[in-house]
Protein backbone atom coordinates (compact mmCIF):
# COMPACT_ATOMS: atom_id res chain seq x y z
CA UNK A 1 0.00 0.00 0.00
CA UNK A 2 2.15 3.26 -1.02
CA UNK A 3 -0.89 5.54 -1.73
CA UNK A 4 -4.75 6.36 -1.80
CA UNK A 5 -6.93 8.11 -4.17
CA UNK A 6 -9.48 10.17 -2.07
CA UNK A 7 -11.34 13.08 -2.12
CA UNK A 8 -8.57 14.47 -0.49
CA UNK A 9 -6.25 13.95 -3.18
CA UNK A 10 -3.72 11.17 -3.08
CA UNK A 11 -2.44 10.24 0.50
CA UNK A 12 1.26 8.45 1.52
CA UNK A 13 1.50 5.06 2.88
CA UNK A 14 2.44 6.89 5.97
CA UNK A 15 -0.83 9.32 6.85
CA UNK A 16 -3.13 6.21 5.98
CA UNK A 17 -1.36 4.37 8.72
CA UNK A 18 -2.06 7.55 10.67
CA UNK A 19 -5.48 7.62 9.80
CA UNK A 20 -6.62 3.86 10.38
CA UNK A 21 -4.69 4.44 13.79
CA UNK A 22 -6.71 7.00 14.78
CA UNK A 23 -9.78 5.49 13.66
CA UNK A 24 -8.82 2.87 15.76
CA UNK A 25 -7.67 5.05 19.20
CA UNK A 26 -11.73 6.18 18.87
CA UNK A 27 -12.39 2.62 19.12
CA UNK A 28 -9.92 2.07 21.76
CA UNK A 29 -11.65 4.86 23.69
CA UNK A 30 -15.11 3.58 23.10
CA UNK A 31 -13.76 -0.13 24.24
CA UNK A 32 -12.06 1.89 27.90
CA UNK A 33 -15.86 3.74 28.01
CA UNK A 34 -17.98 0.67 27.59
CA UNK A 35 -15.80 -1.83 29.65
CA UNK A 36 -14.33 -0.06 32.39
CA UNK A 37 -17.80 -0.34 34.34
CA UNK A 38 -17.29 -4.18 34.22
CA UNK A 39 -14.18 -4.14 36.71
CA UNK A 40 -15.26 -1.06 38.97
CA UNK A 41 -18.77 -3.23 39.19
CA UNK A 42 -18.35 -3.45 43.22
CA UNK A 43 -17.27 0.16 43.34
CA UNK A 44 -20.31 1.65 41.34
CA UNK A 45 -22.43 -0.22 43.53
CA UNK A 46 -20.61 0.87 46.87
CA UNK A 47 -20.50 4.53 45.79
CA UNK A 48 -24.16 5.25 43.74
CA UNK A 49 -26.13 2.33 45.91
CA UNK A 50 -24.82 2.32 49.36
CA UNK A 51 -28.24 1.69 51.54
CA UNK A 52 -28.53 -1.46 49.03
CA UNK A 53 -24.61 -2.29 49.08
CA UNK A 54 -25.12 -2.27 53.06
CA UNK A 55 -27.35 -4.93 53.27
CA UNK A 56 -26.92 -7.06 49.98
CA UNK A 57 -24.00 -6.96 47.96
CA UNK A 58 -24.95 -9.28 45.20
CA UNK A 59 -28.53 -7.56 44.94
CA UNK A 60 -26.24 -3.96 44.83
CA UNK A 61 -24.38 -5.61 42.40
CA UNK A 62 -27.06 -6.79 40.48
CA UNK A 63 -28.42 -3.39 40.39
CA UNK A 64 -25.38 -1.72 39.16
CA UNK A 65 -25.31 -3.98 36.10
CA UNK A 66 -28.03 -1.19 34.66
CA UNK A 67 -25.16 1.20 34.05
CA UNK A 68 -23.83 -2.00 31.35
CA UNK A 69 -27.54 -2.02 30.21
CA UNK A 70 -28.15 1.57 29.90
CA UNK A 71 -25.53 2.04 27.93
CA UNK A 72 -25.83 -0.74 25.72
CA UNK A 73 -29.35 0.34 25.22
CA UNK A 74 -28.27 3.30 24.07
CA UNK A 75 -25.94 1.45 21.12
CA UNK A 76 -29.45 -0.41 20.23
CA UNK A 77 -31.10 3.03 19.88
CA UNK A 78 -28.39 5.18 18.33
CA UNK A 79 -26.63 2.96 16.20
CA UNK A 80 -29.38 2.08 12.60
CA UNK A 81 -31.04 5.87 13.82
CA UNK A 82 -27.85 7.85 13.09
CA UNK A 83 -26.62 5.40 10.61
CA UNK A 84 -29.25 5.49 8.60
CA UNK A 85 -29.63 9.56 8.94
CA UNK A 86 -26.00 10.44 8.09
CA UNK A 87 -25.37 8.02 5.69
CA UNK A 88 -25.14 11.27 3.00
CA UNK A 89 -23.06 13.21 5.11
CA UNK A 90 -19.03 13.56 4.53
CA UNK A 91 -17.90 10.57 6.67
CA UNK A 92 -14.74 12.87 8.72
CA UNK A 93 -17.48 14.88 9.62
CA UNK A 94 -19.95 12.48 11.14
CA UNK A 95 -16.96 11.11 12.88
CA UNK A 96 -15.88 14.32 14.48
CA UNK A 97 -19.31 14.99 16.12
CA UNK A 98 -19.57 11.43 16.93
CA UNK A 99 -16.66 11.41 19.07
CA UNK A 100 -17.35 15.16 20.46
CA UNK A 101 -20.98 13.25 21.70
CA UNK A 102 -19.20 10.63 23.13
CA UNK A 103 -16.81 12.71 25.12
CA UNK A 104 -19.87 14.61 26.82
CA UNK A 105 -21.74 11.80 27.62
CA UNK A 106 -18.41 10.31 28.96
CA UNK A 107 -17.65 13.62 30.88
CA UNK A 108 -21.89 13.82 32.36
CA UNK A 109 -20.66 9.89 33.56
CA UNK A 110 -18.09 10.79 35.67
CA UNK A 111 -19.63 13.99 37.43
CA UNK A 112 -23.25 13.52 38.09
CA UNK A 113 -24.30 12.69 41.29
CA UNK A 114 -27.05 10.01 41.44
CA UNK A 115 -27.31 6.39 40.42
CA UNK A 116 -30.35 7.46 38.05
CA UNK A 117 -28.51 10.47 36.27
CA UNK A 118 -25.34 8.56 36.01
CA UNK A 119 -27.88 5.50 34.32
CA UNK A 120 -28.46 8.21 32.24
CA UNK A 121 -25.50 9.72 31.22
CA UNK A 122 -24.65 6.20 30.43
CA UNK A 123 -27.09 5.93 27.90
CA UNK A 124 -26.24 8.96 26.28
CA UNK A 125 -22.72 7.73 25.85
CA UNK A 126 -23.99 5.06 23.86
CA UNK A 127 -25.68 6.48 21.49
CA UNK A 128 -22.56 6.97 19.02
CA UNK A 129 -21.35 4.22 19.66
CA UNK A 130 -22.57 1.67 16.89
CA UNK A 131 -22.65 5.03 14.00
CA UNK A 132 -18.84 5.56 14.60
CA UNK A 133 -17.93 1.73 14.32
CA UNK A 134 -20.01 1.45 11.10
CA UNK A 135 -18.83 4.69 9.43
CA UNK A 136 -15.48 3.85 10.75
CA UNK A 137 -15.15 0.27 9.30
CA UNK A 138 -16.68 1.75 5.95
CA UNK A 139 -13.79 4.22 5.97
CA UNK A 140 -11.15 1.66 6.75
CA UNK A 141 -11.90 -0.71 4.06
CA UNK A 142 -11.71 2.49 1.81
CA UNK A 143 -8.40 3.36 3.34
CA UNK A 144 -7.22 -0.16 3.06
CA UNK A 145 -8.69 -1.22 -1.19
CA UNK A 146 -10.16 -3.88 -2.57
CA UNK A 147 -10.55 -7.40 -0.83
CA UNK A 148 -9.63 -6.15 2.54
CA UNK A 149 -13.06 -5.66 3.89
CA UNK A 150 -13.02 -8.23 7.06
CA UNK A 151 -9.59 -7.07 7.84
CA UNK A 152 -10.81 -3.54 7.42
CA UNK A 153 -13.61 -4.11 10.11
CA UNK A 154 -11.27 -6.15 12.63
CA UNK A 155 -9.02 -3.14 12.30
CA UNK A 156 -11.51 -0.68 13.61
CA UNK A 157 -12.13 -3.08 16.27
CA UNK A 158 -8.99 -3.41 16.95
CA UNK A 159 -8.86 -0.62 18.80
CA UNK A 160 -11.41 -1.93 21.36
CA UNK A 161 -9.94 -5.23 21.90
CA UNK A 162 -6.47 -3.65 22.53
CA UNK A 163 -8.72 -1.16 25.05
CA UNK A 164 -9.42 -4.74 27.17
CA UNK A 165 -5.85 -5.39 27.17
CA UNK A 166 -4.20 -1.80 28.57
CA UNK A 167 -7.18 0.12 28.38
CA UNK A 168 -9.49 -1.60 30.68
CA UNK A 169 -7.02 -2.54 33.28
CA UNK A 170 -5.01 0.37 33.70
CA UNK A 171 -8.30 2.59 34.14
CA UNK A 172 -9.67 0.12 36.51
CA UNK A 173 -6.44 0.44 38.54
CA UNK A 174 -7.27 3.87 38.28
CA UNK A 175 -10.91 3.69 39.28
CA UNK A 176 -9.65 1.52 41.93
CA UNK A 177 -6.91 3.65 44.00
CA UNK A 178 -8.16 7.07 43.05
CA UNK A 179 -12.42 6.48 42.76
CA UNK A 180 -14.57 5.79 39.55
CA UNK A 181 -15.26 9.04 38.80
CA UNK A 182 -11.64 9.35 38.12
CA UNK A 183 -11.53 6.65 36.02
CA UNK A 184 -14.51 7.92 33.70
CA UNK A 185 -12.25 11.38 33.43
CA UNK A 186 -9.47 9.68 32.72
CA UNK A 187 -11.10 7.83 29.37
CA UNK A 188 -12.62 10.92 28.63
CA UNK A 189 -8.92 12.59 27.96
CA UNK A 190 -8.74 9.50 25.88
CA UNK A 191 -12.14 10.88 23.52
CA UNK A 192 -10.43 13.87 23.50
CA UNK A 193 -6.84 12.50 22.26
CA UNK A 194 -9.03 10.85 19.10
CA UNK A 195 -11.10 13.48 18.15
CA UNK A 196 -7.98 15.44 17.13
CA UNK A 197 -6.20 12.53 15.92
CA UNK A 198 -9.26 12.32 13.39
CA UNK A 199 -9.32 15.98 12.58
CA UNK A 200 -5.91 16.03 11.34
CA UNK A 201 -5.19 12.56 9.78
CA UNK A 202 -8.65 11.17 7.88
CA UNK A 203 -9.38 12.47 4.99
CA UNK A 204 -12.32 14.04 3.41
CA UNK A 205 -14.22 11.25 2.08
CA UNK A 206 -18.38 11.72 0.93
CA UNK A 207 -21.44 9.96 2.50
CA UNK A 208 -22.99 7.68 0.31
CA UNK A 209 -24.85 10.33 -2.27
CA UNK A 210 -27.39 8.19 -3.32
CA UNK A 211 -27.92 6.89 -0.14
CA UNK A 212 -32.06 7.87 1.60
CA UNK A 213 -33.22 7.04 4.84
CA UNK A 214 -35.72 5.39 3.27
CA UNK A 215 -33.68 3.06 1.51
CA UNK A 216 -31.35 2.30 4.67
CA UNK A 217 -34.35 1.40 6.44
CA UNK A 218 -35.38 -1.07 3.87
CA UNK A 219 -32.35 -3.24 4.75
CA UNK A 220 -35.22 -4.24 7.56
CA UNK A 221 -37.72 -5.74 4.73
CA UNK A 222 -35.02 -9.01 4.78
CA UNK A 223 -35.45 -11.92 6.76
CA UNK A 224 -31.53 -12.57 6.50
CA UNK A 225 -30.67 -9.25 8.25
CA UNK A 226 -32.75 -10.17 11.18
CA UNK A 227 -31.37 -13.33 11.75
CA UNK A 228 -28.10 -11.76 11.73
CA UNK A 229 -29.42 -8.96 14.27
CA UNK A 230 -30.40 -12.27 16.23
CA UNK A 231 -27.52 -14.44 16.09
CA UNK A 232 -25.70 -11.46 17.65
CA UNK A 233 -27.55 -10.34 20.12
CA UNK A 234 -28.97 -13.43 21.50
CA UNK A 235 -25.45 -15.41 21.16
CA UNK A 236 -23.36 -12.04 22.20
CA UNK A 237 -25.58 -12.17 25.47
CA UNK A 238 -23.52 -15.14 26.20
CA UNK A 239 -20.66 -13.61 26.40
CA UNK A 240 -21.59 -10.46 28.10
CA UNK A 241 -23.43 -12.78 31.10
CA UNK A 242 -20.21 -13.48 32.09
CA UNK A 243 -18.35 -10.24 31.29
CA UNK A 244 -20.26 -8.12 33.38
CA UNK A 245 -20.03 -10.77 36.31
CA UNK A 246 -16.15 -10.78 36.34
CA UNK A 247 -14.98 -9.20 38.99
CA UNK A 248 -17.41 -10.57 41.62
CA UNK A 249 -17.10 -13.76 40.00
CA UNK A 250 -12.98 -13.69 40.86
CA UNK A 251 -13.34 -12.34 44.28
CA UNK A 252 -16.20 -14.90 45.98
CA UNK A 253 -15.96 -17.58 43.48
CA UNK A 254 -11.89 -18.21 42.71
CA UNK A 255 -11.18 -16.46 46.13
CA UNK A 256 -8.95 -14.32 44.57
CA UNK A 257 -8.32 -10.36 46.42
CA UNK A 258 -9.74 -7.49 44.16
CA UNK A 259 -6.34 -6.50 42.66
CA UNK A 260 -6.10 -9.62 40.82
CA UNK A 261 -9.13 -7.77 38.67
CA UNK A 262 -7.31 -6.15 36.11
CA UNK A 263 -5.41 -9.20 35.77
CA UNK A 264 -8.68 -10.58 34.49
CA UNK A 265 -9.68 -8.02 32.40
CA UNK A 266 -6.28 -8.04 30.78
CA UNK A 267 -6.37 -11.82 30.28
CA UNK A 268 -10.12 -11.30 28.43
CA UNK A 269 -8.96 -8.39 26.40
CA UNK A 270 -5.64 -10.31 25.36
CA UNK A 271 -8.32 -13.04 24.01
CA UNK A 272 -10.27 -10.79 22.26
CA UNK A 273 -7.63 -8.82 20.66
CA UNK A 274 -6.08 -12.58 19.38
CA UNK A 275 -9.91 -13.44 18.15
CA UNK A 276 -10.98 -10.05 16.67
CA UNK A 277 -8.12 -10.83 13.83
CA UNK A 278 -8.56 -14.45 13.88
CA UNK A 279 -12.61 -13.70 13.59
CA UNK A 280 -11.26 -11.01 10.75
CA UNK A 281 -9.39 -13.69 8.54
CA UNK A 282 -11.60 -16.10 9.11
CA UNK A 283 -14.90 -13.88 7.67
CA UNK A 284 -12.88 -13.80 4.39
CA UNK A 285 -12.74 -17.17 3.83
CA UNK A 286 -15.91 -18.64 4.82
CA UNK A 287 -18.55 -16.47 7.21
CA UNK A 288 -20.80 -19.46 7.99
CA UNK A 289 -18.21 -21.78 8.86
CA UNK A 290 -16.29 -19.52 11.24
CA UNK A 291 -19.76 -18.33 12.59
CA UNK A 292 -20.85 -22.05 13.83
CA UNK A 293 -16.70 -22.49 15.23
CA UNK A 294 -16.99 -19.83 17.36
CA UNK A 295 -20.01 -20.23 18.96
CA UNK A 296 -18.38 -23.55 19.57
CA UNK A 297 -15.69 -22.10 21.28
CA UNK A 298 -17.59 -19.98 23.35
CA UNK A 299 -20.27 -22.90 24.83
CA UNK A 300 -16.84 -25.43 25.62
CA UNK A 301 -15.43 -21.85 27.23
CA UNK A 302 -18.41 -21.79 29.20
CA UNK A 303 -18.38 -25.21 30.31
CA UNK A 304 -14.46 -24.70 31.54
CA UNK A 305 -15.88 -21.65 33.81
CA UNK A 306 -19.03 -23.49 35.42
CA UNK A 307 -16.66 -26.68 36.46
CA UNK A 308 -13.34 -25.03 37.46
CA UNK A 309 -13.99 -21.28 38.26
CA UNK A 310 -13.34 -22.41 41.69
CA UNK A 311 -9.65 -22.29 40.79
CA UNK A 312 -7.39 -19.46 39.31
CA UNK A 313 -6.19 -21.70 36.36
CA UNK A 314 -9.73 -22.47 35.03
CA UNK A 315 -10.76 -19.21 35.72
CA UNK A 316 -8.38 -17.23 33.63
CA UNK A 317 -8.16 -20.38 31.34
CA UNK A 318 -12.09 -20.27 30.64
CA UNK A 319 -12.15 -16.38 30.21
CA UNK A 320 -9.21 -16.06 27.35
CA UNK A 321 -11.22 -18.38 25.27
CA UNK A 322 -14.60 -16.54 25.92
CA UNK A 323 -12.80 -13.21 24.86
CA UNK A 324 -11.07 -15.10 21.74
CA UNK A 325 -15.00 -16.42 21.03
CA UNK A 326 -16.82 -13.51 21.53
CA UNK A 327 -14.78 -11.10 19.98
CA UNK A 328 -14.21 -12.90 16.90
CA UNK A 329 -17.91 -12.94 16.35
CA UNK A 330 -17.68 -9.66 16.35
CA UNK A 331 -16.39 -9.27 12.85
CA UNK A 332 -18.01 -12.15 11.56
CA UNK A 333 -21.38 -11.18 12.64
CA UNK A 334 -20.50 -7.48 10.87
CA UNK A 335 -19.40 -9.26 7.57
CA UNK A 336 -22.44 -11.50 7.47
CA UNK A 337 -24.72 -8.18 7.91
CA UNK A 338 -22.83 -6.38 5.08
CA UNK A 339 -23.09 -9.55 3.55
CA UNK A 340 -27.25 -9.83 3.19
CA UNK A 341 -27.90 -6.21 3.25
CA UNK A 342 -27.68 -5.13 -0.31
CA UNK A 343 -27.08 -1.44 -1.30
CA UNK A 344 -27.77 -0.16 2.57
CA UNK A 345 -24.22 -0.44 3.68
CA UNK A 346 -23.71 2.31 6.30
CA UNK A 347 -26.77 1.38 8.17
CA UNK A 348 -25.57 -2.63 7.93
CA UNK A 349 -22.26 -1.77 9.36
CA UNK A 350 -23.49 -0.29 12.26
CA UNK A 351 -26.52 -2.86 12.91
CA UNK A 352 -23.32 -5.23 14.21
CA UNK A 353 -23.16 -2.65 17.03
CA UNK A 354 -27.09 -2.77 17.83
CA UNK A 355 -26.83 -7.12 17.88
CA UNK A 356 -23.76 -7.07 20.09
CA UNK A 357 -24.98 -4.83 22.69
CA UNK A 358 -28.22 -5.91 22.69
CA UNK A 359 -26.14 -8.94 23.66
CA UNK A 360 -24.28 -6.51 26.09
CA UNK A 361 -28.20 -5.39 27.57
CA UNK A 362 -29.70 -8.98 27.31
CA UNK A 363 -26.61 -10.82 29.30
CA UNK A 364 -25.92 -8.46 32.27
CA UNK A 365 -29.95 -7.98 32.89
CA UNK A 366 -30.60 -12.07 32.60
CA UNK A 367 -27.39 -12.48 34.48
CA UNK A 368 -28.75 -9.88 37.66
CA UNK A 369 -31.84 -11.45 37.18
CA UNK A 370 -30.20 -14.83 38.69
CA UNK A 371 -28.54 -13.45 41.11
CA UNK A 372 -31.01 -11.22 42.13
CA UNK A 373 -33.05 -14.85 42.84
CA UNK A 374 -29.83 -15.44 44.94
CA UNK A 375 -28.46 -18.19 42.74
CA UNK A 376 -25.10 -17.38 43.45
CA UNK A 377 -22.63 -16.19 40.58
CA UNK A 378 -22.25 -19.63 38.81
CA UNK A 379 -25.68 -18.99 37.68
CA UNK A 380 -24.83 -15.88 34.72
CA UNK A 381 -22.23 -18.52 33.27
CA UNK A 382 -25.49 -21.05 32.95
CA UNK A 383 -27.38 -18.09 31.55
CA UNK A 384 -24.21 -17.18 28.90
CA UNK A 385 -24.39 -21.17 28.19
CA UNK A 386 -27.92 -20.70 27.56
CA UNK A 387 -27.57 -17.63 25.41
CA UNK A 388 -24.27 -18.88 23.05
CA UNK A 389 -27.10 -22.31 22.19
CA UNK A 390 -29.67 -20.30 21.26
CA UNK A 391 -27.55 -18.42 18.93
CA UNK A 392 -25.98 -20.76 17.48
CA UNK A 393 -29.43 -22.73 16.69
CA UNK A 394 -30.03 -19.40 15.61
CA UNK A 395 -27.47 -19.29 13.03
CA UNK A 396 -28.48 -22.69 11.87
CA UNK A 397 -31.66 -21.92 10.86
CA UNK A 398 -30.97 -19.07 9.15
CA UNK A 399 -28.17 -21.07 7.14
CA UNK A 400 -31.43 -23.04 6.44
CA UNK A 401 -33.49 -20.65 5.52
CA UNK A 402 -31.40 -19.18 2.79
CA UNK A 403 -30.34 -22.68 1.14
CA UNK A 404 -34.24 -23.35 0.75
CA UNK A 405 -34.75 -19.74 -1.05
CA UNK A 406 -31.75 -20.52 -3.27
CA UNK A 407 -32.70 -23.56 -3.80
CA UNK A 408 -37.01 -22.05 -4.60
CA UNK A 409 -35.32 -19.41 -6.68
CA UNK A 410 -33.03 -22.18 -8.69
CA UNK A 411 -36.27 -24.18 -9.94
CA UNK A 412 -38.02 -21.29 -10.65
CA UNK A 413 -35.41 -20.02 -12.97
CA UNK A 414 -34.93 -23.81 -14.56
CA UNK A 415 -38.80 -23.51 -15.11
CA UNK A 416 -38.97 -20.55 -16.60
CA UNK A 417 -36.02 -22.15 -18.80
CA UNK A 418 -37.83 -24.93 -19.49
CA UNK A 419 -41.32 -22.88 -20.47
CA UNK A 420 -39.26 -21.01 -22.87
CA UNK A 421 -37.56 -23.73 -24.84
CA UNK A 422 -41.25 -25.03 -24.96
CA UNK A 423 -42.99 -22.17 -26.77
CA UNK A 424 -39.76 -21.72 -29.19
CA UNK A 425 -40.07 -25.86 -29.99
CA UNK A 426 -43.76 -24.57 -31.15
Amino acid sequence: MTSLASGAGTLSAGRVRLALLALALGGFGIGCTEFVALGLLPNLAHDLLPAVFAVSTEQANAQAGLLITAYAAGVVVGAPTIAAVAARWPRKIVLVWLLAAIIIGTLASATLPSFGLVVLARFASGLPHGAYFGIAALVAASLMGPGKRGRGVALVLGGLTVANVIGVPFVTWVGQTSGWRAAYLVVTAIFVVALVSVVLTVPRLPGDRNATLRNELSVFRRSQVWFALGIGAIGFGGFFSVYTYVSPILTSITGLPELFVPFALACIGVGMTVGNFLGGAAADRSVKRSMLVFFGVMIVALFVLVLFSSTPAGLFIGIFFVGIAGSALSPIIQTRLMDVAGDSQSIAAALNHSALNTGNALGPLLGGIVLTAGLGYIAPIWVGIALSLCGVTLALVAFAVERRGRAAAAYSADVEDSDSESLLAT
